[in-house]
Order: C-alpha cells, then structure tokens, then sequence
C-alpha cells in the first residue's frame, strides 16, 4: 500500500545542513514529507510538482521553497526523451540548525515570515528566481562550508523579501492539518499522486486512511473542501492540459493516459473546467504561441 512516506535527512560530515545536487534518480523519489525545509531549484527537466493537494507543471527553473512536514514530489514527464538529463539542487535544513532562538532576532525578522508562508509551500518567480537560482549554482561549487552557509542565510533573505512569488496550496488543505489529521490525510494523497492515471478505487483510499467509506466521503470532503472524485478528476484535468500543450497526441489518447475512460466523460469534463473543448483549447494555445513568437520578430 502506497503512502506518504516520511524521511529522515542526516547532514553529513557535522554540517548543520545539507546541500545536495540530484541527478534523474532524485525524482523517482515518492510523495514523501520530513521535518526540515527545503529548497529546491530544477536545473533541468520538466513534469508535474505536488505540494500538498497542490498539482502544478514544473520545468527547468522552477524554484520552490517548502516548509516542515508537507508532502512534496516532483514526478518528470515519461515522455520527454531528455529526462535522463533531469538534474536539481535541493537545500534541506532544520529550522532550529543554526539554535532554537537564531531566526527570532529582530534582523532575521523577514526570514521567520518567510518560514509561517512556507507551510503552503511557495513558488518563486521573476528575478528573485534568477539570481537565487545563480547563487545556488555558485554554492554548488563552492568549497568552504562557512561560505555556504552565509550564502544559504543570503538566499533566504532575498527570497523573503520578494513579492515575486505564489503560494502554492492557497487552501493550506494540508498546512493548517493537526498532526494526527496530516498522517490521515496524506497517504490518501499519495495514493492519488501515483494512481490517478489508473482506475481509482474509493474502497482503497479509504482503507488506507483507517474509515469507512461513508465516513472518509464526508472526512475528505470536510478537510479538502472539494469531494474525493472532484479532486481526481482536478488532477487528471490537470495532467491532460500538459500534454494537449506540451504533444500533439490525439485527444482520445490523451483521454485514457490522463485516466479518463470514456471520452465523451473526458469532453464534458474538459469544457466545464476551461470553457472549451479540448481541441480548441489546444488550437488556442498554439495560435497564441504562435502570435507571441510573431510579436518578439517584429
């Protein structure tokens, strides 16, 4: 049975943090949840991000900054032929590493808000995702570990001033979660990150959090705000938006690779959430890429 593993980080050699670069076998990682923050810069690659009940594309670039005990994975495209080349640095760092008292100081202000918006998970964008993710590249090279640690307290500064950025799970479905409701709750989501292509069985999703499946229907309903189909058919619609972009497969394919198995079902649901039919959501896309590349020639 498929749940939200927990991990534990041991920084080695005495450091009081770690810092890692990730080739492709660090994205095999499962929906896992640990006790430290993280940062994470994809160098290269491109997929879907899950943070929390949060589900996002992801491509070279994307920096994300996490906070304690929220469930997190990146999962890369099975169908790029570039995902042998998918690389990330990932920061990882208790928040008492530098003492219990260090990030309450009046200079550190700025960084302990950064910490309370970090529990919804936050998105950074703009400049502040260009030069933090410059300094990263820098410390990865860099030797002396005093370096890197005053480079990492600059990086959370820069990142805790910006406006440039977006929260994540906005709901904090999983943030605001007791203890006890967090360890309920996100092994049902892993069960859905892993499984929501294939038929998905509300009896399991049930089974795994412990109820039955009256019980877990208004349960799910009550914490996510959304009913467990609703959140299914989020994330297959969610998937089937990336590949109408990002391939030119047929819509019937995409249908059943997203997890619908009915595609008229797929159609219906498609144009209650965008608006339009697959097809001309993808006839839009194109012409308006099309347009933006004829706008940067003029």
């Amino acid at each position: 049975m498929i749940k939200a593993s927990y991990e534990i980080l041991q920084p080695a050699n005495g450091q009081s943090f770690l810092f890692r670069k990730f080739d492709s076998f660090g994205f095999d990682a499962p929906y896992h949840f640990h006790a430290e923050y993280e940062l994470t810069y994809i160098l290269e690659g491109a997929g879907k991000r899950y943070v929390g009940s949060h589900m996002q594309n992801f491509a070279s670039g994307d920096l994300v900054f996490i906070g304690p005990n929220l469930p997190h994975c990146w999962k890369l495209d099975p169908d790029r032929k570039a995902q042998a080349q998918a690389s990330a640095i990932v920061v990882q760092f208790d928040g008492a590493f530098l003492g219990d008292d260090f990030f309450n100081k009046n200079e550190l202000q700025h960084i302990q808000r950064l910490f309370q918006k970090s529990g919804s998970g936050i998105s950074f964008n703009g400049e502040t995702q260009k030069v933090v993710n410059q300094s990263l590249l820098a410390l990865n090279r860099e030797e002396s570990s005093f370096r890197k640690l005053v480079g990492l307290l600059e990086i959370l500064q820069r990142l805790a001033q910006s406006a440039e950025y977006t929260q994540l799970d906005q709901n904090q479905v999983i943030a605001e979660r007791s203890l006890a409701e967090q360890e309920r709750i996100n092994p049902v989501f892993a069960y859905l990150v892993e499984n929501f292509r294939q038929p998905v069985s509300l009896d399991v999703a049930a089974g795994i959090a412990n109820m039955t499946t009256n019980a877990f229907c208004k349960y799910f309903k009550k914490i996510t705000r959304k009913t467990f189909m609703e959140t299914i058919i989020e994330y297959r619609l969610n998937y089937a938006l990336q590949q109408l972009v990002q391939t030119d497969k047929p819509i019937s394919v995409i249908a059943f690779e997203s997890g619908f198995g009915d595609v008229s079902h797929f159609y219906k649901m498609f144009k209650v959430k965008m608006h339009l039919s697959p097809l001309n959501y993808r006839k839009k896309f194109i012409s308006s890429f099309d347009e933006a590349d004829d706008n940067m020639m003029a």
